[in-house]
């Protein structure tokens, strides 16, 4: 077991390191310099950007500038090239914007998916699952942006309350259990929007697991010993169903900063996903390096959980 741990760690470790070259080299190879932070602008003289340049060590060979980066970058000092602010303080600022959202949505989804593909794949081929299995194709063929702007239309006119932002607009001094209503409100509706598309997905995946498992030999003796409804299909189809989920559970971290791009734009919502975009279109290299190495930490770690569960529930990985 301590070996399997070791391995795994090792492996991520190289891993991230090919990662973070790669990434750096991607951003070199787009279009476009990072020197050129804003070319229409005519305040940047040639003068300014030769001083930006050797501030930020890019007339150095990218090499040089890889070391420099990740230097800054684990002493704290990656400073964003838009405000000069601290990456650092920034990202984390803004992940603290992100995780409620993340965490609300990722509960959504995980309680329902199961409830309802469990039960359709025992009532398979009835109306529930029929039903079920449409309205899980609607949701995964709409597209997000699309769906979230008809929740927005239908919410605000329906209950006449602003749903754009952390919070409403020119709320003032109010109590503090309105202040964590409002707060609760414009986390709710971004959370149903992210879940949708989720509880879609996994509960066909839950769906299809089920049933696979259903089909197996001791699932038939099981029945066959005149065991009860709930050990049959909650206690042997179910356990062993639930391994693949195992897996799937560490890889939720990285929708801490790609899940959230479109619904944190639309709504308005200052977290990860909208800061990395906002990077991208005004060339702040600093935020987006910082971000993909974050992400792919995320993914790393994420992982790594799985691996463990893994560890814990199947005991055939130990041999």
């Amino acid at each position: 077991m301590l070996s399997f741990i070791g391995r795994s760690i090792i492996q991520k470790t190289i891993t991230l390191f090919f990662v973070m070259v790669i990434s750096f080299l991607i951003i070199h190879l787009a279009p476009g310099k990072p020197s050129q932070v804003d070319p229409l602008n005519p305040k940047f003289t040639p003068e300014m950007v030769e001083r930006f340049r050797k501030a930020f060590h890019l007339d150095q060979p990218l090499y040089i500038q890889f070391f420099y980066f990740y230097r800054d970058l684990f002493t704290a000092k990656t400073v964003s090239w838009k405000d000069n602010q601290p990456v650092l303080s920034k990202i984390r600022e803004r992940f603290m914007n992100s995780l409620p959202l993340f965490i609300v949505g990722t509960i959504i989804t995980w309680t329902l998916s199961f409830p309802v593909g469990i039960r359709a794949a025992i009532m398979r081929g009835s109306l529930y699952d029929r039903t079920t299995t449409f309205v899980s194709y609607l949701l995964i063929s709409i597209p997000g942006f699309f769906f979230a702007y008809i929740l927005i239309i239908f919410v605000v006119n329906r209950f006449h309350v602003p749903v754009i932002g952390m919070e409403t607009f020119g709320l003032g001094d109010v109590s503090l259990v309105h202040t964590l209503m409002d707060r609760v409100w414009h986390l709710l509706i971004p959370s149903i929007l992210g879940a949708t598309a989720g509880i879609a997905i996994l509960s066909r995946y839950v769906r299809s697991q089920m049933m696979e498992v259903e089909g197996q030999d001791y699932v038939r003796t099981a029945k066959a010993k005149g065991l009860s409804f709930e050990q049959v299909h909650y206690k042997h189809a179910l356990r062993n169903a639930l391994l693949p989920f195992v897996t799937m559970f560490g890889l939720i971290l990285p929708g801490l900063i790609g899940g959230s791009v479109i619904i944190e734009s639309i709504f308005s919502w200052p977290g990860m996903g909208r800061m990395a975009y906002e990077a991208i279109l005004a060339r702040d290299y600093p935020i987006i390096l910082t971000v993909n190495f974050i992400s792919a930490v995320l993914v790393l770690i994420g992982t790594f959980v799985s691996d463990l569960l893994y560890l814990m529930v199947d005991p055939r990985i130990r041999l």
